[in-house]
């Protein structure tokens, strides 16, 4: 079933439902996507700010794409998370925090 060719996009829709039920009626869920290739899964807006940049891969060893770093710069992000199926929080480089769903949620929930 993981081998089938949507189940990325199937975890990508999964965690997105997920995370926008967490963040709350007055969060603002959107994406970010520039020509240059700068790509955020999620961007959430709470208070007038963008509290989270949000990449989301299937992958247990995730590559954070330069687009990713750039796109949370541009919109200024507090918060940059990597969310994988994995089961352990660990830091990335600049600042990023890759994390299993379930401490994204919590990450997510605690802003509201």
């Amino acid at each position: 079933l993981l081998g089938h060719p949507v189940a990325g996009a199937s975890w990508e829709g999964f965690v997105i439902e997920a995370l926008i039920d967490a963040a709350g009626p007055h969060a603002i869920p959107s994406f970010y996507r520039t020509a240059d290739g700068a790509e955020i899964d999620l961007v959430i807006e709470q208070g007038g700010r963008a509290a989270f940049a949000i990449e989301i891969k299937r992958s247990t060893a995730p590559r954070i794409e330069q687009g990713f770093y750039i796109g949370a710069r541009d919109v200024g992000a507090e918060r940059r998370i990597v969310v994988c199926p994995g089961t352990e929080t660990y830091p990335a480089r600049d600042g990023v925090e890759v994390m299993p769903v379930r401490d994204a949620i919590q990450a997510v929930a605690t802003t509201r």
